[in-house]
């Protein structure tokens, strides 16, 4: 009985009150657990023990091979210690990165000590060539026999140059051809214009004189020549491709800002278009019910645009307001038409030609009649010459009248060798040169102050053209000379004003202009826009002239 009671199993409530005993003595540091629980204990703080190693040496291998991302290991100690109060031992550099230098750096930034070693030791640096072919100098390619390359001239006779230079005048025509953007270009090549002041009066820094002017660079550095016999030009969309003319083309003229282009004709319309070469977009056209169109011009100040019919009034229309003002007849003057007119350079004077010799003079402010001039024959041809200051007049009596607008008296006038009768008359932009063209075909160019002077002979008889001459102009510069004739097609030619030759290759081979009416320069002469009896005005780009 005795045995059955000790065996007997405990309460639940003593079993608490043993488990509380047994924690209690926990507490207080005695160890009351047997023998196994002594010994799974240390089992298991050696295992913990264990794995505690096995991750250390898990992390400092997923360092080496991957880098520390988070918790970065210490480099320089045995077992991983603890980290550095200032995280100085966190970081570690690897030295073997320094030495190649990364595309993708900053330009601006300096270089650091190994890359300037490397650099000392020979490397290449950003912007060399890594190679040079050394056949390059032993070529030589003749530029004078292949047309394509007659543009790298230098110089009108060169011909054999190395390959070297071959290359580098390649690289600078298409540099010239694609110009690059300011905000594109590297910081690399722009000087900071930092240079000494004895280096400027020596005449030794002349990187940085070029900075130290406004002069067209282009010009300084090519002198701006163009070279006789062959034109560099291309064909471009037609400028009027948006809105062909019904009928033939009279005016074609380029606005002072070389964008806007009017073309007028028989049509009645007087349509604009802004010209970029590639699309020709109209901007807008106007209809004249009551007049068909012989001939339309912009002021030279691009405020305004005369429109003549064969009329006794004609339109002035005005592109701030976009307003047609209808003038006439003129008081003081009765003309059967008005069609025919040129425009002073300062914009303030509008010379019609009238009916028996007279010319009309108008004023562009007021519209009215200012003046008239008279001519011994018939007036055919008008130019204003040294600013508007000056006029030159021809006609049926085969002589040129030089007018004095501010004292309106004829200060010369002298006869056109070899004219039996004057159709066309155009002066350069600064007044030294003028053209004179017959109905015989001859254009004779002068210089002014030589014809002024009494020497009646030209300095240059251009007869390429076997039928009336209708029309000329010079370009901004006046190095071409465009002369026209209607009657035939295309009769049409340029002549290089300094050599006082015709240039070879115009009209273009092959190619129909029909019969040619007008033409015009814009004001950089890099086009060249053409109206035809076709209603086409067909447009070029000269190459000699960046500017449009």
């Amino acid at each position: 009985m005795d045995t059955l009671s000790q065996n007997a199993p405990k309460s639940k409530k003593g079993k608490r009150e043993e488990s509380k005993k047994q924690y209690r003595d926990f507490e207080d540091g005695k160890d009351i657990g047997s023998d196994d629980d002594a010994r799974g204990k240390r089992r298991k703080k050696e295992e913990d023990k264990q794995r505690a190693s096995e991750q250390v040496e898990m992390k400092k291998l997923e360092n080496l091979l991957f880098g520390s991302l988070y918790s970065p290991v210490t480099f320089g100690k045995e077992g991983g210690g603890d980290v550095e109060a200032d995280g100085s031992s966190l970081f570690h550099v690897d030295r073997s990165a320094a030495e190649e230098i990364p595309d993708y750096e900053d330009d601006d930034e300096q270089l650091s000590d190994e890359e300037k070693r490397g650099q000392a030791e020979g490397r290449i640096r950003k912007g060399e060539a890594a190679w040079e072919d050394e056949e390059e100098k032993e070529l030589t390619i003749d530029i004078a026999t292949v047309n394509r390359l007659r543009k790298l001239r230098k110089e009108e006779n060169e011909g054999l140059i190395s390959g070297s230079e071959y290359i580098s005048r390649l690289r600078a025509h298409h540099a010239k051809l694609n110009p690059g953007t300011e905000w594109a270009r590297p910081d690399s090549q722009v000087n900071d214009g930092e240079s000494s002041d004895d280096e400027y009066e020596g005449g030794e820094g002349d990187d940085d004189d070029i900075l130290r002017t406004n002069e067209d660079l282009v010009v300084k550095r090519r002198g701006n020549k163009l070279s006789s016999g062959l034109l560099e030009y291309s064909k471009l969309v037609d400028a009027n491709v948006a809105d062909p003319s019904n009928g033939p083309i009279n005016s074609v003229q380029f606005h002072q800002n070389a964008q806007l282009l009017l073309a007028a004709g028989l049509d009645r319309r007087l349509r604009f278009f802004q010209i970029d070469g590639k699309r020709n977009t109209k901007i807008q056209s106007i209809f004249l019910e009551d007049c068909p169109i012989r001939k339309a011009a912009f002021l030279p100040n691009g405020s305004q645009v005369i429109v003549s019919g064969r009329r006794k009034f004609f339109y002035s229309f005005d592109l701030e307001k976009a307003q047609f003002d209808k003038i006439g007849p003129l008081v003081g003057r009765e003309e059967k038409s008005l069609e025919q007119f040129e425009v002073s350079q300062d914009s303030k004077t509008i010379a019609f030609m009238g009916h028996e010799g007279y010319i009309l003079l108008v004023s562009t402010k007021t519209k009215e009649l200012i003046g008239t001039l008279k001519m011994n024959g018939s007036v055919r041809s008008l130019a204003f010459s040294d600013n508007g200051k000056e006029l030159l007049g021809s006609g049926g009596d085969g002589q040129v009248y030089l007018w004095d607008l501010r004292t309106m008296r004829c200060i010369h006038k002298g006869v056109d060798e070899g004219s039996t009768g004057g159709t066309a008359l155009c002066s350069s932009p600064n007044g030294a040169l003028f053209a004179s063209g017959t109905d015989r075909g001859i254009v004779n160019i002068y210089k002014k102050s030589e014809f002024v002077g009494g020497k009646r002979k030209p300095i240059k008889t251009v007869d390429n053209l076997t039928s009336k001459i209708d029309f000329m102009k010079f370009n901004h510069d006046a190095q071409i000379l465009a002369l026209i004739s209607t009657l035939n097609k295309n009769s049409v030619k340029l002549v290089h004003v300094p050599s006082l030759t015709v240039f070879s290759n115009w009209p273009p081979p092959n190619s129909t202009m029909h019969y040619p009416r007008c033409l015009d320069f814009s004001p950089g002469s890099g086009f060249m826009a053409m109206g035809n009896a076709a209603g086409k005005v067909l447009l070029y780009k000269l190459h000699h002239y960046q500017n449009a």
